[in-house]
């Protein structure tokens, strides 16, 4: 499990965060539905690393002066133009009980109609909503690509192997992944050279020519 140290926070607001960011630390909160919200710091280098094999889908402890805390990273808003993070939202799980999150499916086999038949494959969603306990929570879901044979194929989010203790809590008939045949554009075609209007026109610059003479 995941570990972050993190410290109180005594002073908030715009100012207060832009000070703590500068120093190299992320500004945050803890809350939960039983836990009382609290504001913390946390070393954004810690953060970025604990956050990038985590996610937000697997479960994270914070040590600070009052203990431990086992939470989610529920929330991570990112700077637009520096792409940091400038703040984060924790969320403390209750022991004992199921939490809902939201896991990233990632892709793996060929299709064989895409392969064999030229067909494209459609990825319709990118992640899953799924249940359980934080125990259980999977870092990612994988969708197995090779069951797709010809162009009437699909999976359905009913067709996923979810792993023990895991269910998805998204309608079980929405469509994951989708294959689509491949159309060419027709070429559209070149006008043929309108022959009489050419022809007219140097008939016109004879005659003109003779005029003029």
């Amino acid at each position: 499990m995941q570990q972050l140290t993190v410290e109180k926070r005594e002073k908030t607001g715009t100012g207060a965060s832009s000070a703590l960011r500068d120093a190299g630390k992320l500004p945050g909160v803890v809350y939960g539905r039983t836990h009382v919200a609290a504001s913390v710091a946390v070393s954004l280098s810690d953060f970025e690393k604990v956050w990038k094999e985590a996610g937000e889908s697997s479960v994270v402890t914070l040590t600070g002066a009052e203990g431990q805390t086992e939470v989610l990273i529920n929330d991570v808003d990112i700077d637009p133009v520096t792409g940091k993070p400038r703040h984060v939202d924790f969320y403390a799980i209750e022991k004992g009980k199921k939490v809902e999150v939201e896991v990233p499916l990632t892709f793996e086999g060929i299709a064989p109609a895409e392969k064999e038949l030229g067909g494209i494959v459609i990825k319709v969603i990118h992640e899953l909503a799924i249940e359980a306990f934080p125990k259980d929570l999977p870092h990612e879901i994988t969708v197995d690509l090779s069951v797709l044979k010809d162009f009437e194929s699909q999976i359905l989010i009913k067709d996923i192997k979810l792993p023990s203790g895991v269910t998805a809590t998204a309608d079980p008939e929405e469509v994951v992944v989708t294959i689509s045949q491949a159309t060419e554009e027709p070429e559209e075609p070149v006008a043929a050279p309108d022959l009489s209007s050419i022809e007219l026109s140097e008939e016109r610059g004879k005659k003109e020519e003779s005029a003029e003479e």
